[in-house]
């Protein structure tokens, strides 16, 4: 896997992420992007993320630039403490995919780079000058970054917030866990941390895997919890599972947390549940995946926007309310409010709280390891031959009735179901996205797709 830029960032096998390579890009990023010759740099807990932020550091000083070290961080809190400085930001991160790969995050003044950006960005790798020597940039830390994101939503819910919950943490190798206990704690929670580790374990809160399903549920039941709550590897992207154990998905999370900011307008994805149409917003806006298409959907909206995507990662377009203070317009992808909106909006049962939402059911999953050529060869057969569609549908008793091509291979079925196929833009993925009437058939439906997927592909199951 080469060093590219994906649905959000540059990504690539550490191995390629050189010291020059990176040095390329961030200062193509400074040439390219306003950052008012500003830098706040930050980094997730991978074991090669220290080293790769120390290159960062060391390429945006050679470009005379300010830097401002935060260290480790979710990535919403650096984007918010570069608000805060006026300036950009750098986060070094491979979010969810597995730490033998890494990347890197940029934020421009306004915050989170676009695709046109990205374009920019490399349009200016030709005219990025030789290696220079001394660094000319100062340099400072921030030591204050992170209590400052914590104190966001202390202030915003209040002490009193989450008081006789009983709320389960779990850590692994997130860089937001410490910060999540705290903010927990601090709403009036009785928090119960569960499965720390000291090596980079890869979580995917949009498409989790069966084995961590199932730790969640006895950990939910063993410890009578009234909800457990997660993040990905940076803190950017949500999990929830409520009082039965059963994980929330990331869409519903962002339904329940704009209705209760009062979000006027919606941007997400089209592998977003659909029930979102159905809850009266003034517009929504449906786009291809990747937070930057977001970005972009909300940029050209008015009103009170928000946006979403399937994996929970919420993005504040507007200065909102909360129960017991103001929290100011955000435009990143944030884990924390969506966990903390729908912790308060669901007090007494989360469960009950979500069965209020459209009757609308989507899951995903996926292949992983797999060759990025196989999965372009069947996205792009899929694409171009109806028969090769048809066959694959025959096998699961569906019948197509429409076809979206706006990202990967959208399947709109006749009996009103969903299949969604496209090729991971940050890993060797194979992406699997499914949207039925309820959570019974979505299930079968997906294991009876990824045996057929797998067959098609000649995949093997190994670990990645």
């Amino acid at each position: 896997m080469t060093v590219k830029f994906g649905t959000s960032g540059l990504r690539g096998l550490v191995t390629g992420m050189t010291p020059t390579l990176i040095a390329s890009y961030v200062q193509a990023f400074l040439m390219a992007c306003d950052t008012r010759s500003v830098l706040c740099v930050g980094r997730d807990l991978r074991p090669s993320s220290p080293r790769i932020a120390n290159n960062v550091i060391e390429a945006a000083r050679a470009s005379g630039v300010r830097v401002i070290d935060c260290g480790t961080l979710p990535t919403p809190a650096l984007a918010l403490a570069a608000q805060t400085a006026g300036g950009g930001a750098v986060m070094v991160t491979g979010s969810h995919i597995p730490a033998d790969r890494n990347g890197l995050k940029f934020y421009t003044v306004t915050g989170e780079i676009t695709k046109a950006d990205e374009e920019t960005i490399m349009q200016h790798l030709p005219d990025v000058p030789s290696p220079q020597g001394t660094p000319g940039g100062p340099l400072s830390t921030d030591s204050s970054a992170l209590q400052a994101y914590v104190s966001r939503y202390i202030d915003a819910f209040g002490p009193k917030a989450l008081s006789g919950q009983r709320i389960g943490v779990y850590t692994h190798s997130a860089v937001g866990r410490d910060a999540l206990i705290q903010i927990i704690t601090e709403l009036g929670a009785e928090v119960i941390e569960l499965g720390r580790s000291d090596d980079f374990i890869p979580v995917d809160t949009e498409a989790v895997d069966p084995e961590v399903r199932a730790q969640i549920k006895m950990w939910v039941k063993g410890h009578g919890l009234n909800a457990l709550i997660s993040t990905d590897g940076d803190s950017d992207r949500p999990l929830l599972a409520d009082e039965t154990g059963r994980i929330v998905p990331g869409d519903i999370l962002g339904q329940i947390t704009a209705e209760a900011l009062g979000a006027e307008v919606i941007a997400t994805p089209i592998s977003s549940n659909s029930g979102v149409t159905q809850k009266g917003f003034d517009a929504v806006h449906l786009t291809r995946i990747g937070s930057p298409f977001v970005i972009a959907a909300m940029e050209n909206a008015q009103g009170r926007i928000v946006g979403y995507e399937a994996n929970g990662g919420f993005l504040l377009g507007f200065d909102a309310m909360g129960p017991t203070g103001p929290i100011p317009a955000l435009l990143t992808r944030d884990c924390t409010l969506p966990i903390v909106m729908t912790l308060y909006a669901g007090r007494k049962s989360i469960a009950a709280r979500v069965s209020q939402e459209p009757p609308v059911v989507t899951i995903a999953d996926r292949l992983q390891g797999l060759d990025p050529d196989k999965s372009k060869r069947l996205i792009e057969q899929w694409q171009k031959y109806p028969a090769a569609r048809a066959a694959f549908l025959n096998s699961l008793g569906k019948e197509e009735l429409r076809l979206d091509l706006m990202d990967g291979v959208r399947m709109i079925l006749t009996d009103g179901d969903v299949i969604h196929i496209r090729s991971s833009k940050n890993a060797p993925e194979l992406r699997l996205y499914l949207e039925t009437k309820s959570h019974a058939s979505a299930y079968a439906l997906c294991s009876e797709a990824l045996k057929l997927l797998k067959k098609h592909c000649k995949y093997r199951d190994r670990p990645c």
